[in-house]
């Protein structure tokens, strides 16, 4: 027991002792000068003096413990002071370290972003311009020709006029043989030369084992080191033509019917030697062409029932004239065009190959930059688990001062 304890219960026991010797005394009637109540007497006022005397003493220690328990409470009163002062700096520092984090990683993920927009967007704006530039030139090139193959025709159709027109003076022109010839070559080198590219064709070409010389052999358009031509010959059988012309202008039927046969045994006779001359696979394609240098003349072959279709069938010669052969020539120019615009779908597809190849690049750039923000952001997380911990012993600190509070 305490020392304190101890006295105040030796305080009690005198206290009670003294209140017994005063019940004693007061019971008993005092008989004068006997020597008990004299005994009696010492005893209660040795036990007064011990009870003042321990009552002072108990005060003593009362006034000791007061004074220590404010003592106490001051030094409760200042450690709390001073943890929460701590707690106050560890918090602003927490808080301060973990805005700046979050500041400068919202500035890195923002500059990240902006340079990724800015490459994106130049990347788009180079590929854009590329494409645009290549299509808008392709599409003029492609008008530019439309309209001239269309002046072409107009032009041609203009000449078919006037040729139809001046048939009379054609007639006398064209009595000599040679000149017939020349005449005829001259006008299909100009339909050759005003619808075909530059070096389409080639004149007075060898062709076959035999070497024989056909006036035209147009190049065709195919990929190969040695694409394959089509051969054009122009005839003009005038003899028969001009016979039928004048049967039919004198009305006489049996001399119309006769020209018209003679006219067709000449046809059939010249696209024989055509065939025989200028069908020469692989140097040359499957058929040739039979030009007729006027439209009348076709139109007197064509009248014929069959005539074109069986030519055509045995001798694998087209039969043409100014009217139809810009036609097939467009037709071989077109061919040429289709080999331009492959070409340039390759430049293309090259380009959108590297276009590609520059949207990967960027895709593995933007995954390495998602990677870095991952990392950043755990790390983030690494600090608000960190914070939430000291958080929760800086409560149970908070707990331990609420439990001494109570105590007191």
């Amino acid at each position: 027991m305490p020392p304190d304890a101890g006295t105040g219960a030796a305080l009690l026991a005198a206290l009670a002792l003294g209140g017994w010797i005063g019940a004693t005394l007061a019971r008993r009637k005092p008989t004068g000068g006997t020597p008990d109540s004299d005994l009696l007497a010492r005893l209660y006022v040795l036990v007064e003096r011990e009870g003042v005397a321990r009552r002072a003493e108990a005060e003593h220690h009362l006034a000791r413990l007061g004074e220590m328990e404010r003592a106490m409470l001051a030094r409760v009163e200042q450690m709390r002071a001073e943890t929460a002062e701590r707690l106050g700096h560890i918090g602003g520092s927490l808080g301060r370290e973990q805005a700046e984090a979050r500041a400068a990683s919202a500035a890195a993920l923002r500059e990240m972003a902006e340079a990724s927009a800015v490459q994106l967007a130049a990347i788009r704006g180079a590929v854009t311009e590329q494409l645009h530039a290549a299509v808008e030139k392709q599409m003029q090139t492609s008008f530019q020709r439309v309209l001239e193959q269309f002046s072409a025709m107009q032009k041609a159709m203009g000449e078919v006029s006037a040729m139809t027109a001046q048939i009379g003076d054609l007639k006398r022109l064209f009595g000599n043989v040679k000149t017939r010839g020349g005449w005829g070559e001259a006008q299909l080198r100009a339909i050759l030369d005003d619808i075909l590219p530059p070096g389409a064709y080639e004149a007075n070409r060898r062709i076959g084992q035999g070497g024989e010389v056909v006036e035209f052999a147009v190049r065709m358009p195919v990929r190969a080191a040695a694409p394959p031509v089509l051969a054009i010959d122009s005839k003009f059988p005038t003899e028969a033509y001009e016979r039928l012309l004048d049967a039919s202008a004198q009305d006489d039927r049996e001399a119309e019917r006769a020209a018209r046969r003679a006219l067709e045994t000449a046809i059939r006779f010249e696209a024989r030697k055509i065939a025989a001359k200028y069908i020469s696979p692989p140097e040359t394609v499957e058929f040739a062409v039979l030009y007729l240098p006027t439209d009348g003349l076709y139109a007197e072959v064509a009248r014929a029932p069959g005539l074109i279709d069986e030519i055509g069938r045995t001798c694998r010669v087209l039969v043409m004239g100014p009217s139809l052969t810009p036609a097939l020539l467009r037709t071989i120019h077109l061919g040429y065009v289709t080999l331009s615009l492959e070409d340039r779908t390759e430049a293309i597809a090259s380009l959108l190959g590297a276009t590609r190849q520059e949207m990967l690049k960027m895709d593995g750039v933007l995954e390495k930059l998602s990677r870095n923000a991952q990392a950043m952001s755990s790390s983030i997380e690494d600090a608000r688990r960190r914070t939430r911990v000291v958080a929760r012993q800086l409560r149970s600190l908070d707990s331990a001062e609420q439990t001494v509070n109570d105590a007191n």
